[in-house]
């Protein structure tokens, strides 16, 4: 009967106006606003945190070896995403939300991806565990040698395993001496292990403090090799 069939859609559209009809949970969908970056792949937005989608930045806190020197490539990550944003007003279309409860979000700057700019310049991975959104642009990235791509390093996710493992080790290092292996004798192997006076297994770059003084019992090549033996970075006080 036609004429019931189209009463009943009639009614469910004045329903469904109403809100009466499909009404659920509300999620925003897209969020508009300026961003102030928290890391390499961290954005808050409109007073939301946003987890960039699909992307793994290096922690703010995880350095690189690039050309025989330690380099802060976590900071740097944040600093070129900073220069991405810059003062735009981003559109970031959601996704899903994490573990963390933050938001997973694509976003963009002036029809921009800015998530598809960090991975292609080299600041950031593409993150696999949300799909191979962006894994051609690795590839592009790795290929060319760009961003973190021209120096030695630790997958972000990997260092956040290492470095959580270590945290849960009495004193926040390996909870007994790692075992000792001989002294490279390649000469960029410069960074130097040590036990403290508390019993934490430490290891010390060039150019931080009481890095001459240090005796070593060990010397790493990378600081990847100084965390898989079980020692952590020196703290230095500002």
């Amino acid at each position: 009967m036609p004429h019931v069939r189209t009463r009943l859609k009639s009614l469910l559209l004045v329903l469904g106006a109403l809100g009466l009809v499909g009404a659920g949970p509300v999620t925003p969908e897209t969020i508009l606003g300026r961003a102030k970056v928290v890391d390499g792949d961290t954005l808050e937005v409109e007073g939301s945190r946003v987890r960039l989608f699909g992307i793994d930045a290096p922690e703010l806190d995880q350095t690189c070896l690039r050309g025989g020197a330690v380099w802060a490539c976590g900071r740097e990550a944040a600093e070129q995403l900073a220069t991405l944003v810059g003062d735009a007003r981003l559109e970031c279309q959601i996704r899903g939300s994490d573990q963390y409860s933050r938001l997973l979000a694509v976003c963009y700057s002036g029809g921009e991806d800015v998530n598809q700019a960090m991975v292609e310049h080299g600041w950031a991975l593409a993150y696999r565990v949300y799909g191979d959104d962006y894994v051609a642009s690795e590839m592009r990235a790795k290929g060319y040698g760009l961003g973190i791509w021209s120096s030695q390093f630790t997958a972000p996710a990997d260092f956040r395993l290492m470095r959580n493992a270590s945290a849960k080790q009495p004193g926040g290092g390996a909870s007994a001496k790692p075992v000792r292996k001989p002294i490279p004798a390649r000469s960029d192997c410069v960074i130097k292990g040590n036990r403290n006076r508390r019993g934490e297994w430490i290891y010390h770059v060039p150019g931080m403090p009481y890095y001459e003084q240090t005796r070593a019992e060990e010397i790493f090549c990378s600081e990847d090799e100084a965390w898989a033996a079980g020692y952590r970075r020196a703290r230095v006080r500002s």
